[in-house]
């Protein structure tokens, strides 16, 4: 049954807001997955309902996890001869099973386009006269969401839950985290390499990826992998292609499928990342939700269809599997 709105309005009522499967092996938490270890070399990531912005958890969206994992798999499915990724299997609409890897120090973030609202987004920094951007010389004159020249990796640190991440140059990454430099290039060849994959499909479609951000890892062999997700609406922004000149000519703000929904709303209230948590309406929840979904559904070409009813009952099946 695809998704409605009397199922979104369910939904909120029965978040999976997070899980606890001590059978499944030690638990890490970040900021939207659970994950397990098993003793195999495997990892099972709960994707749950939790949406993060501002390096803030701020609370659920309905069916946000089975949508996030539902076009991760999609997408790890349709790279894979471009980059190798950690993906192994699905057994649940929340959950996927991966290779334990080692994750890199960094994240790797491409942009395309001069945007954004957080405190580390290129736009903010424009926008108070900074014309160099992680490394970048940006030129002048540019307007907000306007095409950059070329898409540039703007790395960042990964801060531990609660922190906020701190973007930089290549050389300021390398001193800080200490990682090989030649790491460091491998995983800019990769997201480099996924990110011209990536718009060009988008672009098939009608959206524009706008930017995103990577997540690498080592495997045990010493390979480097994609891991956790890649181009879900929570690590990449996206765009309607077909309104972009006319909201750009209007100076009004391209029509977005992601996250930014929730940022934008957050923002009017004066909430930057730091503070109290304004109260975020069930209106706004479950529009965000259906952008996710039109999102998804826009990039896989087929319907979504909601795993409706109580989502850990349901996990502890599925996962009951791979217990100890």
């Amino acid at each position: 049954m695809p998704l409605t709105d009397d199922a979104l309005q369910a939904a909120l009522s029965a978040p999976l807001t997070a899980t606890d499967f001590p059978n499944l092996g030690k638990k890490y938490e970040g900021k939207v997955r659970d994950n397990y270890s098993l003793p195999d070399g495997r990892r099972i990531i709960v994707v749950t309902d939790r949406i993060s912005a501002f390096d803030r958890v701020l609370g659920t969206l309905p069916f946000k996890g089975q949508l996030l994992n539902h076009v991760a798999a999609w997408w790890f499915e349709q790279s894979k001869s471009i980059a190798p990724n950690h993906m192994l299997s699905v057994p649940d609409p929340n959950a996927m099973v991966v290779r334990e890897c080692v994750p890199l120090p960094v994240e790797m973030v491409v942009r395309a386009y001069l945007t954004g609202t957080t405190s580390t987004s290129i736009w903010v920094h424009y926008e108070a006269g900074a014309r160099k951007f992680c490394g970048h010389d940006l030129p002048s004159g540019l307007r907000k969401h306007e095409r950059l020249p070329t898409p540039i990796i703007t790395p960042s640190t990964k801060a531990a839950k609660g922190g906020h991440d701190v973007s930089a140059s290549r050389a300021e990454i390398l001193e800080m985290t200490q990682m090989s430099p030649s790491d460091f290039d491998r995983a800019a060849e990769i997201s480099l390499s996924l990110f011209h994959f990536g718009q060009q499909l988008c672009a098939e479609r009608g959206l524009i990826l706008v930017d995103t951000k990577y997540e690498l890892g080592k495997t045990p062999d010493g390979e480097i992998v994609v891991i956790d997700e890649i181009h879900t609406p929570d690590s990449s922004r996206y765009w309607f292609a077909d309104s972009y000149e006319a909201k750009m000519s209007a100076g009004q703000d391209p029509e977005s499928f992601d996250k930014e929904h929730v940022r934008r709303f957050l923002a009017a209230q004066g909430f930057m990342g730091d503070g109290p948590i304004p109260h975020i309406p069930d209106a706004i929840r479950i529009e965000a939700s259906r952008r996710y979904a039109v999102a998804v559904e826009k990039i896989t070409g087929a319907p979504f269809v909601p795993a409706v009813g109580d989502p850990t009952a349901r996990l502890q099946k599925n996962l009951a599997p791979f217990a100890a």
